[in-house]
């Protein structure tokens, strides 16, 4: 096993990889840019290594300087969590050729799934359904339009270098499609250094599937089952679930060796998903794959009872699986909601500000994953995704109702977050009983009527007054004059408190 690891990210999946690897006797390295410099993530690993950069996001962009840093303290290995360098191939070839390891699949692995056009002709290749489409560059306007006919409206554009929704549009009729077409390629030229945009069928209606899988170095291939992150605000995932309310035994038996036969295709190893579009006749569909560990991974942990960050390490040093696929079952179900600093009832408008009062839910069932404590600073450089909240149960009902009393117990003060709508999820009848789709939160929420309810105002109320009275005893700081004023233009009831 190796004796150090250094971790290439940040917050709270920065502190869950710090955690398997304390586990396993490995100490951990964290690097970070100065705005992080009092962030937990920092004090937490065994040593930690400022990085540079003309940007705080640019600092954890920087490769070379990372490795340097691996290097120079005498790391074995490197960590990328999820986001920044985490599918970057090559990345993960300069990691290799410093003599370091990669805790992550190969970079020919990473390369063979970065591109959206060239993953489906693999996809194909193998046997993995897709969905209709069409994948090279268009030579004229009548060729697309001729390609969209034959395929059929709705039709979904997609930049073929990228994600999370740049570059994509959706087409309903032949008279907008030039134009989208357009738009969509200069986008994904500015988001990526690369025009191509690729037609598929938009699938109406959808649920967005996952399977996770992981495989070592051995040849050995398991899947975890399947994960529901149908959920989504702007193409971003906002709750997830494990397992889905709606996949038949057969049907996720049936998904479950897609994925590890696409797994195989690229010859991968270490922990990867496949994403899916499922329609409802139960026909899913290869969306794309992620040549990493997810953010979502934890419900996946909890019903199939295994450490995937534990895993990783595991894998990477070169050891073989602990478990194999009959020692894979379903254990209860599991939920996760991501905690972002964002204003749900403005179009989820990130929010800033410090922590000035927090406390975390606890209770039988209740898990969670932070990159934060009282105190933190939260700005806009980076996700405003504060921290996972994770609720289990013996069936999806008792997890549902778990996950909402932990919300209500989730206090944050000092910004903004999305707790609030978050509890408005759990208590919707269509997500405890129904069919929900990719669109369901544009479907069924008026974001625009959202406020926080009077049990939410009299808890901040509350709250000021606990922090008043703590400043009168000289035990914490009081909020400063900004803070006080903005939290009374946005309650009258803390208003009248202060």
């Amino acid at each position: 096993m190796f004796k150090k690891v250094l971790i290439a990210n940040r917050g709270e999946i920065s502190i869950r990889i710090i955690s398997a690897a304390r586990e396993l006797g490995i100490k951990s390295v964290a690097v970070y840019h100065s705005v992080d410099k009092e962030m937990p993530f920092v004090s937490y690993a065994d040593e930690a290594y400022e990085l540079y950069g003309a940007t705080p996001k640019a600092a954890y962009l920087d490769g070379d300087q990372i490795i340097e840093v691996a290097k120079k303290v005498g790391a074995e290995a490197i960590h990328p969590g999820y986001g920044f360098l985490s599918e970057n191939a090559g990345f993960a070839e300069a990691i290799e050729s410093a003599d370091l390891t990669f805790v992550g699949p190969s970079a020919a692995s990473i390369a063979a799934m970065g591109s959206k056009t060239e993953a489906r002709k693999l996809m194909e290749k193998a046997g993995v359904p897709t969905v209709p489409g069409y994948n090279k560059r268009f030579e004229s306007e009548d060729e697309m339009k001729a390609k969209a006919r034959e395929i059929g409206y709705p039709v979904l554009l997609k930049a073929a270098a990228g994600g999370g929704g740049k570059g994509m549009r959706l087409v309903a009729g032949e008279e907008e499609l030039v134009e989208a077409y357009q738009a969509a390629s200069r986008e994904a030229e500015k988001a990526f250094k690369d025009s191509l945009v690729y037609m598929e069928k938009y699938i109406v209606g959808p649920k967005h599937i996952e399977i996770q899988v992981i495989a070592d170095k051995h040849g050995n291939y398991v899947h975890l089952n399947e994960r529901d992150c149908s959920i989504q605000r702007r193409h971003q995932k906002v709750i997830e679930e494990a397992p889905s309310n709606v996949l038949t035994p057969e049907v996720r038996q049936r998904m479950g060796m897609v994925a590890i036969n696409a797994a195989k295709a690229v010859d991968y190893h270490n922990a990867g998903t496949i994403e899916f579009l499922l329609d409802k006749n139960l026909d899913f569909y290869f969306l794309e794959m992620n040549t990493r560990l997810q953010v979502e991974h934890p419900v996946t942990e909890i019903i199939t009872k295994t450490d995937l960050a534990k895993e990783q390490l595991s894998v990477a040093a070169g050891h073989k699986l602990s478990f194999s696929q009959d020692d894979i079952g379903i254990h209860g179900h599991a939920i996760e909601c991501r905690i972002y600093a964002e204003d749900a009832s403005s179009d989820f408008m990130p929010d800033i500000g410090g922590v000035r009062y927090m406390r975390e839910p606890k209770g039988p069932g209740v898990r969670i994953d932070s990159g934060i404590e009282w105190g933190s600073e939260i700005g806009l450089h980076f996700d405003p995704m504060l921290s996972k909240l994770i609720t289990s149960g013996k069936d999806r009902t008792e997890a549902i109702m778990r996950m909402l009393a932990a919300l209500k117990s989730y206090k944050i003060l000092g910004f903004k977050t999305i707790i609030p709508f978050l509890k408005k999820v759990m208590e919707e009848d269509t997500f405890r009983n129904g069919w929900f789709d990719t669109a369901y939160l544009d479907q069924v929420f008026n974001y625009d009527t959202l406020d926080i309810d009077s049990a939410e105002l009299q808890d901040i109320a509350a709250i000021a007054a606990f922090l008043l009275k703590q400043e009168r005893d000289n035990s914490m700081p009081l909020p400063t004059k900004q803070e006080v004023s903005r939290w009374k233009s946005e309650n009258l009831l803390l208003k009248k408190m202060l």
